[in-house]
């Protein structure tokens, strides 16, 4: 017996509580006629406690009620070694960490299905944990007794090198564009995350927008997501980290729910599409945050179910309270470096203007721009909006009139008509956005560099403009 008095310590089960094999709950009314049900997961608390989310289990709760005692059978997805659990029903929480951490797991899982307000968590049910035993037999003789040494070969982790590459890596960066991409870099090379994404806040808009992945190649870039939408926007909005294991099964089991909800004629919010992997198995997000202010969401997804535990959660933190103060820094270096670039020229009268510059022969293209939402199209395309669609029909627009190709980052921080917000107005990241957008949908059209704080406007073939009022 260990000293909590189990003869298997809960904090060795760690697999079995990501949820991965749905565990089985066994509970009986006041006859002792049994009931069993299956349960998508059973939550770790501390060393003499679980947790089972209560969100329908009408049966196990009236049977709670009248006998405390349960069976709770938990599943290794990796050695499939069973264990049984016995224990005694405590108490339910419908407020404070335990069902605030527990409810984030199932808002995700709503927002993403459109089961908001639908599909949610009623309770966490405690349970104080009295025995513990493996099933013998359940798979017939193993090679070893304890979970987790089937991983013993892999070897020991070099969390310090790790988190010395990222740190190096956010130092040296010259820019927010190359700290992004070093940095999501460095996550696969020392841990393995080979799907990754960094989405900024943009207060102007409310929302978050995805301006740098790794490992799913241009598409996803520039998606726009609201604060309680989906995984990245739920994340972002509670300001806490969010691991899943088995994401596939569970995002399964709510549109099995929603299915059952639409034949009952209740009405259900569009399943929101959102950037990633469509066959995720595990994800793990967390908000960028320096103090109380949100910077952003760095999210990770694999196919394999078991690709992140409790070590990569506490670790990424680590690692992504250093994005945030790096993204930070870039956004104040920026400003500063602005400060001693000289302003634009002044204003060139009409009868004097150089006429357009007419690039060489090339492809034409047909940008156009609608004034209501500040939306950019290009040959009838969606290409971009909100503050990165003025910049970009700013330069556009002074091109065309006079020919001009250099512009400054400072420049468009003092023009009032393209609305950047007066304290942190994240102008690099929105050229970066601009820039990323432009070499998908028309890479004729290019932000060159130049400079610190200045950049050019490059384009190949011909370039027509409309303005329109509305779509």
């Amino acid at each position: 017996m260990n000293a909590a008095g189990l003869s298997v310590p809960l904090s060795t089960l760690e697999r079995c509580f990501q949820g991965i094999i749905p565990s089985l709950v066994a509970t009986a009314d006041a006859e002792g006629v049994p009931n069993v049900t299956y349960v998508s997961q059973v939550h770790f608390v501390d060393d003499r406690h679980v947790a089972l989310s209560r969100q329908f289990f009408n049966k196990t709760t009236r049977n709670l009620q009248v006998n405390p005692r349960a069976c709770i059978e938990l599943y290794d997805p990796v050695t499939f070694e069973a264990y049984r659990l016995r224990a005694r029903f405590v108490r339910e929480e419908s407020s404070g960490p335990l069902f605030e951490s527990m409810s984030l797991r199932i808002q995700v899982i709503a927002s993403h299905t459109g089961m908001s307000g639908v599909f949610r968590l009623l309770a966490a049910d405690v349970f104080e944990v009295e025995a513990v035993e493996r099933v013998d037999g359940f798979l017939g003789q193993l090679s070893s007794d304890e979970p987790g040494d089937v991983f013993a070969a892999a070897g020991f982790r070099t969390e310090l090198q790790g988190l010395q590459g990222v740190s190096e890596r956010i130092n040296r960066a010259e820019d927010l564009e190359s700290l992004l991409e070093t940095v999501l870099e460095a996550l696969d090379t020392h841990f393995g995350f080979d799907h990754t994404m960094v989405l900024l806040h943009d207060e102007a808009c409310g929302k978050l927008v995805a301006i740098s992945s790794r490992g799913y190649g241009p598409e996803g870039i520039g998606a726009e997501i609201a604060l309680g939408e989906g995984i990245h926007g739920t994340v972002a909005r509670e300001g806490k980290v969010l691991r899943i294991s088995g994401l596939d099964r569970e995002l399964r089991y709510a549109r099995a729910i929603r299915r059952e909800t639409q034949l009952e004629g209740a009405p259900v919010a569009p399943e929101i599409p959102l950037p990633g992997l469509p066959d995720a198995c595990s994800t793990l997000a967390m908000p960028l945050r320096v103090r109380d202010r949100l910077v952003g969401v760095l999210a990770a997804e694999s196919r394999d179910p078991l690709k992140f535990d409790g070590w990569d959660e506490g670790y990424l933190q680590v690692v992504g309270n250093q994005i945030a103060l790096g993204i930070d820094r870039m956004h104040e270096r920026s400003v500063t470096i602005d400060r001693d670039v000289p302003g634009p020229a002044p204003e060139t009268p009409a009868s004097s203007r150089a006429p357009a510059a007419q690039p060489a022969a090339g492809p034409k293209h047909t940008f156009c721009f609608y004034r209501n939402d500040d939306c950019v199209f290009v040959n009838g395309e969606y290409l971009i909006r909100n503050v990165p669609g003025r910049i970009l029909w700013k330069l556009l627009g002074s091109w065309a009139r006079d020919g001009r190709t250099e512009f400054t980052n400072r420049e468009l921080r003092l023009d009032a008509s393209l609305g950047l917000p007066p304290i942190k107005d994240n102008l690099e990241s929105r050229l970066i956005l601009l820039r990323r957008r432009l070499e998908q949908k028309c890479p004729d059209v290019r932000l060159v560099s130049t400079g610190r704080g200045r950049f050019a406007l490059a384009i190949t073939g011909a370039v027509d403009l409309v303005e329109k009022e509305s779509a």
